[in-house]
């Protein structure tokens, strides 16, 4: 495991994606892996956690989670912007895009899809088969069976940035970004 990262539990690994940022998601069988960049991934459900995620079908991402039946979300920060795109624009068809994007892995504890090193947040997944879904709308659900995080970033069911690069990101659109904004609290709603 990533020597910075620490358990988050289960009941509260919804934390980690409910801000929307975007995922790097991870996928092995058969001895190849891929990783691709995901906009449209978000928690489903607490007990058990589950997460929800869009996988087009044309991908080898696709290709390799049907087969092995799991994958890894690693929530990537500002730092890792270009590398982000760049998995993104490219097809793992094509050659390794874990070499070609820049990225290092680490091995998870519970799946065989490798976890993205200077992320700021892991969560290890097993699909629950939907076919309808899936095939449908390319949507799958899974459940999440272990939670990491980067103390320095996540810690107290709180995300806390201590610096811009280490800020996570959001995808609009051609290229663009958008890096999580300042945190505030509202006062309780008076009844």
């Amino acid at each position: 495991m990533n020597n910075k990262a620490q358990p988050v539990a289960l009941a509260k690994s919804y934390l980690l994606l409910n801000h929307g940022p975007v995922t790097l998601v991870t996928s092995a069988s058969g001895g190849r892996r891929n990783v691709m960049s995901a906009a449209w991934s978000m928690p489903l459900d607490f007990d058990p956690p589950k997460v929800l995620l869009v996988i087009d079908r044309q991908t080898l991402t696709r290709e390799l989670v049907e087969a092995s039946g799991e994958f890894a979300l690693s929530v990537p920060c500002r730092a890792l912007a270009d590398a982000v795109l760049a998995a993104g624009s490219m097809s793992g068809r094509d050659g390794d895009k874990f070499a070609r994007s820049g990225f290092e892995t680490f091995a998870a504890t519970r799946i065989g899809a490798p976890l993205i090193r200077d992320c700021v947040a892991w969560l290890e997944c097993r699909v629950i088969p939907e076919p309808v879904n899936q095939q449908r709308y390319d949507l799958f659900i899974a459940e999440v069976l272990a939670a990491w995080a980067d103390p320095e970033v996540f810690s107290g069911g709180r995300w806390h940035f201590p610096d811009a690069g280490r800020k996570t990101i959001h995808y609009q659109a051609g290229g663009t970004f958008f890096a999580t904004g300042e945190a505030f609290e509202c006062p309780p709603a008076v009844q």
